[in-house]
């Protein structure tokens, strides 16, 4: 068998979750090869059940831990804001100290200038 790494559509797994329900009613099914017996063709669909289940779990962990990256990156990034007005209050706003933490200094910023109206 080959392996393929592409996904078969929805459609198509269940079309043979119905076949296999379907060759289990008929007693005369008896296939010239047994790795299309249905003992072989439930012990496959039981495999895919469980790493079907496999996969929903391990998501849900990644889920999880996105959820808790996500959590860690706005506290991390709500610690730094609060570093940058402290190093403000301490230092200044015209400090270098300031400067070196990607803020401008208030002296560098431009004062603001009056619209004038236009007629």
């Amino acid at each position: 068998m080959e392996q393929n790494t592409r996904r078969l559509t929805l459609k198509v797994v269940t079309k043979d979750r119905n076949v296999l329900e379907v060759l289990k009613g008929m007693a005369e099914y008896r296939p010239a090869k047994d790795e299309f017996s249905l003992g072989s063709l439930e012990a496959l669909a039981d495999d895919l059940a469980k790493k079907k289940a496999a996969r929903l779990r391990k998501e849900g962990e990644a889920k999880a831990a996105r959820d808790s990256e996500v959590v860690a990156e706005h506290a991390f990034h709500h610690a730094i804001l609060g570093a940058k007005d402290q190093v403000r209050a301490q230092f200044g706003d015209s400090s270098n100290e300031l400067q070196s933490i990607g803020l401008k200094k208030k002296t560098e910023r431009k004062a603001p200038k009056r619209k004038t109206a236009k007629k």
